[in-house]
């Protein structure tokens, strides 16, 4: 893998060096007649915290590692605007998030395959996907008829991949009460939230290697930084899609044809000094994975996307997609805090320089400790009331409190119940300001539009103390301090959730896939974009629903099943 040079032709440009961008740079540059790009706007993954799994709170909000976006004011939300954190630095998102493993549930993908009333998406339903999960696997458990790790299975065929899951290496008494009281409650217990159904509680598994962040740099780039035909830069920031218009009679049928991007370089150190901008050309495809908000931004300075919109900042149209930029979704986490007696928690604990330094030398010579934990640790899916057909709902409980992440932490002992509404109805959107690729675009999830979102986020709090009123958790007197017990009606408490709800990070849906005949999709099933050749999306993006769970993983398997599918029709070309 070498640096930027004055090379400006390629076989494959990747656009995004983040999850998916990572691992489709392993795949595609695995053919060494192939040459690949990878483009990435910001600097490497050079910075401590990135690492050190705690270090997400010095990570999130941090103009190094974030693109520091904020939404629109959300009348869901009761006028406020949310900060939104992506990932801006080599591995992307999987460099910032919480290293969550989670696949979701069978249901999705099935839903994903049938299709929303357009017709279907072939080769999507989970009997489809969960080969691509376990291609890169790498379980710590071993390889099962869910899960995969490096080495043979018996047929002789070579099973899992690069991508470490592990489990926490530590736990809290505070979480194994909630975890206890849950149970009270009637969720079952479950070591495992990855075999289609993760109805349950229990401990997350993470993207950790002996207490270190796994990362998408570590686990595909790294390993392969010797391949003379794989080129990544850094610092580089596309700013739109190289379109031919293509002829009128031909193999392109008249089509627009992407026949590379442009490119807006910079230094590594953030400074926005550019120079000239560079055209970069594509022998074969160019691959967006500049995710759920990069993606749609991208597309429509490329002129491709609502044509009123584009005409409006003056961008030529050159492919009417009406979908780019919509459909986008998010689980919005509701984030009860109570306080706690009897116990500490990371809230007291980090206050102390001395044990500051215990943790500290825990770390250093047990890679254990409060320092080696993801942001969650403990996690549950149930059903917000008993009439729901499937698990709905997804809390993330943490032994700390803060009023938002890139705060401080409380002065008091506490824990955090944080519970999201899987499969939420409301829709928003992604779209430009100006055609200044610089600019932040507009985003606005709308919230809490719908009256099933907020009756689901009433019931959500209401099962959230539910289970706290367990015996489990009696002996630490835990005391509602967020929202507060004073809320109890649905009006009062879907519009609390309107003051206290914060984005957990998940937005997808904004490049849905789905046939032509669907009005808003923007990729076929292979993920190409209509009506456009040598183009293709593999991130959140092409969603067509959020997945019920947490979305690193998912993104991984969209990538490696892009990856095979371009590979595929290399083959045959």
């Amino acid at each position: 893998m070498s640096e930027q040079t004055n090379q400006t032709t390629y076989d494959y440009i990747i656009c995004g060096a983040g999850t998916a961008g990572c691992l489709l740079a392993n795949r595609l540059s695995a053919d060494p007649t192939k040459r690949v790009l990878l483009i990435e706007a910001g600097g490497n993954d050079d910075y401590a915290w990135i690492h050190i799994p705690v270090g997400y709170l010095r990570c999130i909000g941090n103009p190094r590692t974030d693109w520091m976006f904020r939404t629109d004011a959300e009348p869901g939300l009761n006028g406020r605007s949310l900060r939104y954190p992506r990932g801006k630095v080599l591995g992307g998102c999987s460099s910032i998030n919480g290293m969550i493993y989670m696949r979701g549930q069978a249901r999705d993908y099935d839903g994903w395959g049938a299709g929303d009333g357009f017709g279907p998406n072939p080769g999507w339903s989970w009997a489809d996907c969960l080969p691509h999960f376990m291609k890169h696997e790498d379980f710590h458990k071993g390889a099962d008829a869910f899960h995969a790790a490096p080495g043979f299975d018996p047929s002789g065929e070579r099973q899992g991949g690069e991508w470490r899951v592990e489990r926490q290496r530590l736990h809290w008494p505070i979480l194994d009460a909630f975890a206890q009281a849950a149970q009270q409650a009637g969720l079952p217990a479950t070591d495992d939230f990855n075999c289609g159904s993760n109805e349950g509680v229990g401990y997350f598994e993470v993207n950790q290697r002996k207490g270190l962040r796994w990362n998408a740099t570590k686990g595909f780039l790294r390993p392969i930084e010797n391949r003379e035909n794989l080129q990544l830069w850094t610092g580089a920031h596309v700013s739109r899609v190289l379109l031919d218009p293509g002829p009128s009679n031909g193999s392109w049928e008249g089509r627009p044809h992407a026949v590379g991007v442009e490119v807006l370089p910079r230094g590594n150190r953030g400074d926005e000094n550019r120079g000239a901008p560079l055209q970069v050309r594509a022998r074969i495809e160019v691959i967006l994975c500049a995710g759920a908000i990069g993606t749609p931004q991208l597309l429509q300075l490329s002129g491709i996307g609502p044509a009123q919109a584009l005409q409006s900042l003056g961008i030529a149209v050159k492919h009417a997609l009406p979908g780019v930029g919509e459909n986008l979704q998010d689980h919005l986490q509701l984030r009860s805090v109570y306080a706690v007696e009897g116990t500490q928690t990371l809230n007291t604990r980090s206050r102390s320089l001395w044990r500051k330094a215990q943790m500290a030398i825990e770390y250093a010579l047990r890679r254990s400790g409060p320092l080696s934990m993801a942001p969650s640790q403990l996690g549950a899916f149930t059903r917000s009331d008993p009439g729901q057909p499937h698990p709905n709902i997804e809390y993330h409980v943490q032994p700390l409190s803060l009023d938002a992440f890139g705060e401080p932490l409380h002065a008091f002992d506490a824990f955090t119940a944080s519970v999201c509404h899987l499969n939420p109805a409301s829709r928003g959107r992604v779209s430009l300001r100006s055609a200044d690729s610089t600019e932040a675009p507009g985003i606005q999830p709308n919230y809490l539009s719908t009256a099933e979102d907020r009756r689901i986020a009433a019931d959500a709090l209401r099962t959230t103390r539910r289970i706290v009123a367990q015996p489990a958790l009696a002996a630490y007197r835990p005391r509602e301090v967020k929202p507060g017990v004073q809320y109890q009606t649905d009006d009062e408490l879907s519009r609390l959730a309107g003051d206290i709800g914060t984005t957990i990070f998940h937005p997808v849906g904004t490049a849905k896939m789905g046939p032509a005949s669907d009005p808003q999709a923007v990729v076929d099933a292979r993920l190409r974009v209509h009506g456009v050749t040598g183009l293709r999306i593999a991130d959140a993006s092409v969603m067509p629903t959020i997945t019920s769970g947490n979305t690193a993983s998912p993104t991984l398997m969209i990538a490696e099943r892009a990856a095979h599918w371009i590979a595929e029709q290399a083959r045959y070309a």
